[in-house]
């Protein structure tokens, strides 16, 4: 995880300051960083990825089936990791699911840079991607409204956008 995306993400938490939550970070591996060292110390905090390793608190068996009980998280985050999911609508839908109504959707991911598989790299995301997550999530009976979109000028041009689920 890069530097740019460790500070957009505690800019979040210092926007979205709640008294206590349950976070879940959707790619919670430690490459380079974590969200986890970013997120209020006093919040619950659960590391999903689909491999063992420093970070991973629950090792998915199916990457687009999270083993948790719907509306379970107050907040979901990820960061750096739906360009490398084959099939990132179907992990933002568990995202959503997971979410309590009012709860937070927190996105970054990359808009250009070099080819990084691990293990691959399938996608780019832009301001449209946003709009076109809201739809999908409605289209499976979890309205959302964005709250928030950016897309910072750095090296991996972040897209970053924060849902709330309603």
């Amino acid at each position: 995880m890069h530097a740019s995306a460790l500070q957009s993400a505690s800019e979040f938490f210092n926007t979205h300051p709640l008294e206590n939550a349950t976070v879940v970070e959707i790619g919670s591996q430690i490459v380079n960083g974590s969200l986890r060292e970013v997120c209020p110390k006093h919040y619950s905090y659960i590391g999903l990825d689909y491999s063992p390793g420093n970070g991973v608190d629950v090792v998915l068996v199916d990457e687009y089936k999270f083993p948790l009980s719907d509306e379970i998280a107050d907040i979901v985050v990820t960061s750096s990791c739906f360009e490398h999911a084959e099939m990132f609508w179907l992990t933002f839908i568990e995202g959503m699911r997971i979410l309590k109504s009012g709860g937070l959707f927190y996105l970054n991911a990359p808009s250009r840079g070099e080819y990084h598989a691990f293990p691959q790299d399938c996608w780019r995301f832009y301001p449209d991607a946003a709009k076109a997550l809201k739809k999908w999530s409605e289209r499976n009976d979890m309205p959302c409204e964005i709250v928030k979109t950016e897309l910072l000028d750095n090296h991996w041009g972040d897209f970053i956008v924060v849902y709330r689920k309603t």
